[in-house]
């Protein structure tokens, strides 16, 4: 579900979602990319890939496509994609 906001116009308009895709194989568990998330969507994995680390996952849809974990990802597993 959207939620309805307002933008620098004053116009009426839906919020942006956004989804992202982690590569759990490569993730290494580091949490950055979980406390740079201002919608709190990412948490860590109870279960842990095949290098033994738990891995980073989506807990919520409430992604907006902002990329702040995939920018501050420093092995680059995470890929943000946000609706047009």
């Amino acid at each position: 579900m959207s939620e309805s906001v307002l933008n620098f116009k004053g116009e009426n308009t839906m919020a942006k979602k956004g989804q992202v895709v982690i590569n759990i194989e490569r993730c290494k568990g580091c949490e950055v990319c979980v406390v740079s998330c201002p919608n709190h969507v990412l948490a860590l994995a109870k279960e842990v890939n095949a290098k033994g680390y738990h891995f980073a996952v989506a807990v919520t849809s409430d992604c907006v496509g902002c990329a702040n974990c995939a920018v501050v990802c420093p092995d680059a597993v995470i890929t943000v994609y946000r609706e047009k």
